[in-house]
This record gives structure tokens, C-alpha cells and sequence, in this order.
């Protein structure tokens, strides 16, 4: 296969707003996903993905899943908790070189 035959693997990025006005043509409008994923030359489930978060967001979480902004924060508070996890070994590895030192 010839360098120029092959398919550039780069992911596309798609900004919050594109995403929005995707989920309202297929929420609000009542457009066919498949409709607007192909209009949009867009993968269908990207767009089901986008309107499946929505409607998770728009209905709060709850048992259907976490809400953006949960996901956020769940995502920061991982953060947080890897980072306290290091600070604290580097806490005990310090209290024991200075226990053994002062021994």
C-alpha cells in the first residue's frame, strides 16, 4: 500500500458548539440521527453519543449516568486523589528516613 492510498488515522475534533446544534436538530427538531450524522459528515454514533449525553444532562444523571458537569468533577477528584496518594507515600518514605536517622 502506497503511502499517498493511505487514510489519515488524525481524529477530528468537534467544539462544543458544533455538538450542540447537532443534539438540537435530532432533540429539539426531531430530525433523524442518521440524517444529521450524514449532513453534518459526522460518524453516526458520534452523533448518538452527543445526543445520548444530552439527554443525560438534560434529565440531571441520575440513573441513566453522570451529567457533564459530573463527569468533570469526578474526573478532577481522581486527579486530586492520585495526586494526595503520591504526596503521602513521599510523606511515609520521609518519616521513615527520618525515624531511622534519628535511631
Amino acid at each position: 500500500m502506497s503511502r499517498d492510498s493511505k487514510v489519515s488515522s488524525k481524529r477530528r475534533r468537534f467544539d462544543a458548539a458544533f455538538k450542540e446544534g447537532a443534539v438540537r436538530l435530532v432533540l429539539d427538531e426531531g430530525r433523524l440521527l442518521s440524517r444529521v450524522a450524514k449532513d453534518l459528515d459526522v460518524s453516526v454514533s458520534c452523533v448518538a453519543a452527543w445526543v445520548r449525553q444530552a439527554r443525560i444532562d438534560r434529565a440531571g444523571g441520575g440513573a441513566a449516568g453522570l451529567a457533564t458537569d459530573e463527569q468533570q468533577e469526578l474526573a478532577q477528584l481522581r486527579k486530586e486523589v492520585r495526586e494526595l496518594r503520591v504526596e503521602r507515600e513521599i510523606l511515609k518514605k520521609a518519616a521513615a528516613f527520618f525515624a531511622k536517622e534519628n535511631a
